[in-house]
């Protein structure tokens, strides 16, 4: 009996699962997406936000009809210490208007079954509650995967299940992920009136401000917490190394509640009612960590791939973005019946060529360099910025010349000629960033 074969097989109906099969249908191809879930969404989490202009490459004005909660206007940027914190914001009254915004809140379960219903309607067979086994390889070529129910044979095969991919470790071979390239994000969605996050976060019904948090509980730990706002709920959430987790032997659900306690955050989340909670292992190993991205007849896109740019939480336009160019290489290589290494490594051409990887690339070190002094420039100097806030911003009768005295005294005598080695290690961090 002759095997039916379909030009496409996606495994994972996450953003970049969708897109390439969004992309694919468009062209005319036959995909079919295989999601373990029981709908697109329901097993997938992140921060909150999407960004719009590579969203809009791929769904022009999404706005119009999609379910997004709030447009971003505002980001703010917390650095915290035990009782105090240092708030930096920035705001463009341009990002409200449409053809100048920057990103959106989203509620993935809502967001994800959008996506899935514009790749449908342009042909794509989506499959939920499937679990994918294996990858199929034939005389060193992946030729489909196998569930457990049946055999999908595909011309090309696109790996979008998230990270610690287990196809990518069949077709690949690679380890199991290093505890200092994956982070444990946990988040909590908590029920406001529409009325009272906008008075707290001084915005009007459809804007929405976005904070980003270093310190806190996750002081001296390679991490970052957030804050999102929905049109009736805000989301906060970190994530932490689990190099950091296990040697501080903390629990992340602890890290958050302290989180929600902190004298800055607690103020924005008061009376609010807990939706949901939530936990998901985030790829952190960034550009050095990535596995190979194409083999013969096999692509690998989002998470899966190591995609996510820590530096700035974004994730999921990544995914996206890698979604769109392995469907735009898989188009190519159908068109000329090639779906040989050597055709998909278009996909990663693609890739080098945009926005991602040169980002990626631009902040290679960054999480290396941080890892290996942590203490300092995440515990040491976020506390002494804060000291010379709370210093300068305090009226005790002592004369302000006699207090900077001291407490540039008192860096020194901590730091001491360390101070030279930390600028340097600074200098040659942003150089890197500069020079990429």
């Amino acid at each position: 009996m002759e095997r039916e074969v379909v030009d496409v097989v996606i495994v994972g109906a996450g953003p970049a699962g969708i897109t390439a099969a969004y992309t694919l249908a468009k062209a005319g191809k036959e995909v079919v997406v295989l999601e373990r879930g029981d709908f697109p969404g329901s097993k997938n989490m992140f921060g909150g936000a999407i960004y719009a202009q590579p969203v809009a490459e791929i769904f022009p004005e999404f706005w119009k009809s999609a379910p997004v909660e709030r447009n971003n206007v505002e980001h703010k940027y917390a650095l915290l210490g035990d009782k105090d914190g240092t708030t930096i914001s920035y705001r463009n009254g341009n990002h409200s208007e449409e053809g100048h915004y920057n990103s959106f809140t989203v509620i993935r379960a809502k967001w994800d079954r959008w996506c899935a219903e514009q790749a449908e309607a342009e042909g794509a067979f989506i499959v939920p509650e499937t679990l994918v086994e294996s990858l199929i390889i034939e005389d060193g070529r992946v030729v489909g995967v196998k569930t457990e129910q049946e055999e999908f044979y595909a011309k090309i095969t696109i790996i979008a299940d998230g990270v610690n991919s287990l196809l990518a470790k069949q077709a690949w071979n690679y380890p199991e992920i290093k505890p200092q390239n994956v982070a444990l994000g946990i988040k909590e969605v908590i029920s406001l009136p529409k009325e009272k996050i906008n008075d707290r976060f001084n915005v009007d019904d459809k804007s929405g401000v976005i904070y980003t948090i270093l310190g806190g509980p996750m002081q001296a730990m390679v991490g970052l917490g957030y804050v999102y706002t929905n049109l009736e709920s805000v989301v906060v959430g970190l994530g932490v190394t689990l190099e950091d987790l296990t040697h501080s032997k903390t629990k992340p659900y602890e890290l958050l509640n302290e989180l929600k306690k902190h004298p800055v955050i607690e103020p924005l989340i008061e009376g609010g009612e807990l939706l949901e909670y939530s936990a998901h292992l985030i790829p952190e190993g960034g550009y050095k960590a990535m596995p190979d991205l194409y083999k013969d007849g096999v692509m690998i896109t989002g998470d899966a791939a190591m995609l996510v740019n820590n530096v700035h939480w974004e994730g999921t336009n990544l995914a996206m973005t890698s979604g769109k160019f392995a469907a735009q290489t898989a188009v190519q290589a159908l068109d000329k019946e090639d779906y040989s290494a050597n055709m998909l490594s278009l996909y990663k051409k693609k890739l080098d060529e945009s926005f991602v990887m040169k980002d990626l690339k631009t902040y290679k070190d960054v999480i290396v360099t941080l890892e290996k002094n942590s203490k300092t420039f995440l515990g040491f100097y976020p506390e002494k910025i804060n000291e010379f806030m709370n210093q300068f911003t305090s009226v005790d009768s002592i004369p302000k010349k006699k207090k900077y005295i001291q407490f540039v005294g008192d860096v020194l005598e901590q730091r001491s000629f360390a101070l030279v080695s930390d600028g340097l290690k600074l200098a040659n961090l942003a150089g890197g960033i500069l020079l990429r």
